[in-house]
């Protein structure tokens, strides 16, 4: 590791990355925020948000939040050769521990021709743009509790959630990380005009690991 691994968010907030053996870790505060051991429920978050998308041959998806980019690669690898990802991170520095050490992990997804980075507020992205989207994935923060950053928690209240579903094309497909179960969000999704699905997952997917849960809101076509 060099001396780029530190970063503050807009909050005050310290990212670290920091790496033991072959496992990278980005802590938060000192508190651990996602681990390369465990991966497998960022990826079932591309994988179920991503499969109406798929059957398209030009679809825009969306991913907030690129951690360490195991969601933008699971869904680069289901959708078309025509698709476009845009993927929105806050942190400047997270894009470039992707495009260095943390590269090879997740197969260098930011050097996809389909890819489009965009540094900044996901929320801010989301409000700027009408149909635009057949998928939106966040995976930022915690998921609708906010952990890291209580700014967050704007992305998903009502207002945020009908920021979202404004920045959807019709069928397309919200999908939100969360490290918890959350039925006050549910409902939430429910009043914001989505079908709502929850999905228990592995962070390891079959190889266990703690549950997490991805939220999909449906739309109709």
């Amino acid at each position: 590791m060099n001396g780029s691994n530190c970063s503050t968010r807009p909050d005050g907030a310290d990212l670290k990355l920091t790496r033991r053996g072959n496992e990278y870790i980005i802590l938060a505060n000192g508190k651990s925020l996602m681990s390369s051991r465990m991966h497998g429920s960022e990826e079932a978050l591309a994988t179920l948000a991503c499969q109406r998308a798929r059957a398209q041959e030009e679809p825009c998806v969306l991913v907030g939040g690129l951690g360490m980019g195991f969601t933008p690669r699971a869904a680069l690898d289901i959708l078309p050769r025509g698709a476009t990802l845009v993927q929105s991170e806050l942190v400047p520095e997270v894009v470039e521990w992707n495009r260095g050490p943390l590269a090879s992990l997740a197969g260098r997804p930011l050097e996809d021709p389909r890819v489009q980075v965009e540094v900044g507020d996901v929320a801010a992205l989301l409000r700027a743009s009408r149909r635009r989207f057949d998928a939106i994935m966040l995976d930022v923060d915690n998921g609708p509790r906010a952990f890291t950053q209580s700014g967050n928690d704007a992305l998903y209240d009502n207002d945020g959630l009908a920021a979202a579903r404004a920045a959807l094309k019709p069928g397309g497909v919200y999908a939100v990380w969360s490290a918890w179960d959350d039925r006050k969000f549910e409902h939430r999704m429910r009043y914001a005009g989505f079908t709502v699905e929850t999905h228990r997952v592995r962070a390891r997917l079959k190889k266990g690991g703690p549950f997490h849960t991805i939220f999909l809101g449906l739309t109709a076509a």
